[in-house]
């Protein structure tokens, strides 16, 4: 690029950044320059332009700069005084810390204005008037210098460059054009260059900082999102162990109902055997008793008494005989073996719950519908 600053060393008797004469240098000195900084705008990047508003976070904007950018990020929302329906509000973010700005129906107009900013800008105007005004002649033509540099052209000395290459796209003097190498160029001039990149890169700031606005409300969204899929997924899981307990319950109730009916059948038997074991006693116990008597009768040494006494033993024994064919329960009577249970196909069945096909796969259904499926079963 083919040009230079076109500065000199200032003399020793003019006014530098750091003298006292002529108040007190360039723009007052660094105190002026430190306070100038504070009141330039960071979207236009420019000194703030009343009306100046403040947002909640206590960063400032021109409203100009501030409604340029609420309006990027939201290009659906009616202007102001327009006959159609009011708008409910708006949101955008400050372009200086990314807090989200919530206006009412009244837009950017509904900001405040930031008065204590709008009195400095006008003090600091009346001071910079005041001094130039007082500035010594040589002190004025320094200043003007300094505010009026330009950049020379290295080629041709003293040129300063003012107009734009179109076709090489750099900045160069009027003598190039004429007489040098872009002498068949397309140029314009820098100023209004300058103007049109000046407002280009305002807009781009305005369009950017209102795409970030969309990124940001994405990944608000994403992340409601996964705090919705943390939910439902907990939710599922509750419903799950819920129709795993009923199962367990249904489980437990027919368990309870087969052990009845196992515990009634065994009452039975044993009731029955010990009935018989009772009467088989009772008969065993005739028996003994009878025994005895004919051991007794058997030492008796009367013919007629023995032979009296054991025509009766033998009457009993006789009765006894025909009444020791007592009932006995069957063979396998003790078995209980009817009583098993096949549960090799039930489960099997168990083995294989699974979430029924297509629930939860519909993708055009919102988030609440999925939050809200039950859960089913199949076998």
């Amino acid at each position: 690029m083919n040009f230079a600053l076109g500065l000199k060393p200032p003399s020793a008797g003019s006014s530098g950044p750091g003298s006292s004469r002529g108040g007190g240098g360039r723009r007052g000195g660094p105190a002026m320059e430190n306070l100038e900084k504070q009141l330039i705008c960071p979207v236009c990047l420019e000194m703030f332009s009343k009306p100046v508003v403040i947002l909640p976070c206590q960063h400032n904007l021109c409203r100009k700069c501030a409604n340029d950018i609420f309006q990027s990020a939201n290009p659906l929302w009616q202007t102001r005084g327009s006959t159609s329906i009011a708008a409910s509000g708006g949101r955008f973010r400050c372009p200086s810390c990314r807090h989200e700005v919530a206006l009412d129906r009244h837009g950017v107009y509904g900001l405040q204005r930031n008065l204590l900013v709008e009195n400095i800008i006008d003090i600091y105007r009346q001071q910079e008037t005041s001094r130039l005004v007082n500035m010594k002649p040589e002190q004025h033509h320094h200043h003007q210098q300094q505010q009026q540099q330009k950049l020379t052209c290295e080629e041709h000395e003293e040129e300063k460059i003012n107009i734009y290459c179109l076709s090489c796209e750099t900045p160069t003097c009027s003598m190039c054009k004429v007489f040098g190498r872009h002498k068949d160029c397309d140029v314009e001039p820098l100023s209004s260059v300058y103007a049109r990149q000046k407002t280009e890169l305002s807009d781009g700031i305005a369009m950017l900082v209102a795409s970030n606005d969309h990124i940001q409300a994405v990944i608000c969204q994403m992340e409601e999102m996964c705090q919705a899929l943390k939910d439902n997924g907990e939710q599922q899981r509750e419903k799950l162990g819920d129709c795993f307990q009923t199962l367990a319950a249904i489980l437990e109730e027919r368990k309870q109902e087969l052990v009845a009916l196992i515990s009634r059948q065994q009452d039975d038997k044993l009731r029955h055997v010990r009935a018989l074991i009772r009467c088989h006693g009772d008969h065993l116990e005739a028996a003994v008793t009878l025994v005895e008597s004919a051991i007794q009768s058997m030492e008796e040494r009367h013919m007629p008494v023995f032979v009296q006494s054991a025509k009766d033993i033998l009457e009993k024994m006789t009765v006894m005989a025909r009444t020791s064919n007592i009932e006995r329960p069957p063979v396998s009577y003790e078995n209980m073996s009817h009583f098993g249970v096949d549960i090799e196909d039930v489960a099997d069945m168990l083995s294989n719950i699974d979430f029924c096909s297509g629930v939860g796969d519909d993708d055009d259904d919102d988030e609440d519908s999925e939050s809200d499926l039950d859960v089913s079963f199949r076998y």
